[in-house]
């Protein structure tokens, strides 16, 4: 993944760029306006870190244009004008995240993981939902991972549907009950479990490692991550 840092302070900008590449991913950094639309173009970021305050204007107008052009990627606007009126405006007006300055470098890696995580979901022409290895056509109803087909149920497709939309963020059984199967009430039973169970037997065919993971005392995690339990 490419992270596009905009940011004309040079010893925040390699702080920035240091810790994407900590994480795995390659970092391009630009300090004006009219570089950050230029990069977004050249190298289609998957996250953006913007400053507001840029020699040639407010950061923000730049989210506006890119939105207009069509670009999809996230952004996370790290800035001194950190008051909440100030995040308020920067979120309203299309950013992801709102980070104040000066800000602690753990924050701030947490919160990329954070939005990496959640853009692992990709949903394409309101049919094709793809996370990692694995995909959902919603028209056809059918599910692939690693270019294999997997036969799943109505509700086995309806949950795998729900977790997929819900990656990477703890999932309850009351969650799971009012959802899929449309219950407002515990029905005492071991339903929940028993299709979950199914569901995560037929994903983990030939080794593959598992996508839905059990957390104690919360209910489910769906995600590509290590778990530990």
């Amino acid at each position: 993944m490419t992270i596009l840092i905009v940011e004309d302070d040079s010893v925040t900008a390699q702080a920035m760029a240091e810790m994407a590449e900590e994480l795995g991913h390659e970092a391009v950094v630009v300090d004006s306006f009219e570089a950050c639309i230029s990069a977004v173009e050249q190298h289609a970021p998957e996250l953006i870190l913007l400053d507001r305050m840029l020699p040639s204007g407010d950061g923000l107008d730049a989210i506006a244009k890119l939105r207009l052009k069509g670009a999809g990627c996230l952004v996370m606007v790290v800035s001194a004008l950190g008051r909440a009126s100030n995040r308020v405006e920067g979120l309203e007006k299309g950013a992801d995240d709102y980070l104040a300055k000066p800000f602690d470098p753990l924050e701030l890696r947490a919160r990329m993981k954070a939005l990496l995580r959640r853009n692992a979901v990709q949903s394409t022409d309101n049919d094709l939902i793809v996370f990692h290895d694995l995909e959902i056509r919603l028209k056809a109803r059918t599910v692939h991972r690693a270019g294999c087909h997997i036969a799943v149920s109505p509700k086995e497709f309806e949950l795998i549907c729900y977790f997929a939309s819900n990656a990477n963020e703890a999932v309850t059984r009351k969650m799971l009950l009012e959802h899929v199967w449309k219950l407002n009430f515990d029905p005492q039973t071991n339903v929940v479990d028993v299709h979950v169970g199914r569901l995560r037997r037929k994903l983990e065919f030939d080794g593959l490692p598992p996508l839905i993971h059990t957390i104690r005392g919360e209910g489910y995690l769906f995600t590509s991550d290590p778990v530990g339990t």
